[in-house]
């Protein structure tokens, strides 16, 4: 039995209005600064990459510019390596973690794969530490052709010219503690259904895309990651997140049906990470360096595979 107290917007088992969908804008708190942490860390990138703005996405009087890097020296006759973080704009070490391959590796893949980063989707997100944009969308269910959010349909126009070149795509999230104190909860009242407690997995572990899983690819990124922060185990029934696990570290979604970020090119390779930053067992640091780590894996295993 659910003895978990009511969502404090709205009325249990009605889907949100108007009403309540700006109630919960109105108690959103800016926390911390896209320009001074995200965009601060690209200029410097400018020197090696091309940083493009793709973008702007406006909220009130609210604008932020939507940025990319790419390969200064693309060359058609390569492939692209599309990565992406901070679809969810709470979820840190998906933006960090992108800006650190960007600093301390992408020179390695320089002349065999043309990057493309994305590194922060998500801006308003960002500065609240929130899941949802302002208009209580979620953008990792939302890249679709019709998409109601800006940050999707604005990645959805960037990817587009090379949509059909993309060889491997890696989409940098975070599983935390606040999924199940808050941003389950809220989603559960939003759309008028009982919250249903879950478990947070303490650890690292992969999303693989079930109508075209590649578990040889999703291995090799889970061994990279193990050499810098712990894998996350399955639960008592097997499972993770409630997906079952298929192999140690890995599940399973249909990625283009549920609108996710990571479905959005034909990519061969594609893969969601997930670490847990809130864990006894991983610092910020770690959680940045594997993120990092990944990335590496991911390029380097789909460049040995094409």
């Amino acid at each position: 039995m659910n003895h978990t107290a009511p969502y404090p917007i709205g009325t249990p088992g009605t889907p949100w209005g108007a009403a309540e969908k700006a109630q919960w804008l109105a108690g959103q708190v800016r926390r911390r600064s896209y320009a001074d942490e995200v965009v601060a860390a690209i200029e410097p990138l400018r020197s090696k990459f091309d940083v493009v703005e793709y973008g702007t996405l406006q909220y009130g009087d609210e604008r932020f510019p939507l940025l990319a890097i790419r390969s200064r020296d693309r060359n058609d006759a390569l492939p692209v390596a599309l990565v992406t973080g901070g679809v969810h704009g709470y979820e840190t070490s998906g933006v960090h973690g992108a800006l650190q391959f960007v600093r301390d590796h992408a020179a390695d893949f320089a002349g065999r794969v043309n990057l493309l980063v994305a590194p922060c989707i998500s801006p308003w997100a960002y500065e609240r530490i929130h899941r949802w944009n302002a208009e209580a969308i979620d953008p990792n269910r939302s890249f679709r052709a019709d998409s109601p959010a800006q940050e999707s349909a604005a990645l959805i126009k960037l990817v587009e010219p090379v949509r059909d070149r993309v060889l491997v795509h890696i989409d940098l999230h975070e599983t935390t503690d606040t999924d199940e104190t808050e941003f389950r909860p809220a989603l559960a009242a939003r759309d008028g259904k009982p919250f249903e407690p879950d478990g947070i997995p303490d650890g690292f572990y992969l999303v693989d895309d079930s109508e075209n899983p590649q578990p040889e690819f999703q291995k090799a990124v889970i061994e990279a990651v193990a050499k810098v922060t712990h894998i996350a185990p399955a639960d008592a029934q097997g499972r993770i997140i409630g997906s079952p696990v298929v192999a140690p570290g890995v599940i399973e979604y249909s990625l283009r049906k549920l609108g996710l970020c990571a479905g959005v090119t034909d990519a061969r390779y594609k893969t969601t990470t997930e670490v847990y930053p809130d864990s006894p067992r991983a610092t910020p640091e770690q959680c940045n360096l594997a993120q990092a780590a990944a990335v590496c894996a991911a390029l380097e295993y789909a460049l040995a595979h094409p």
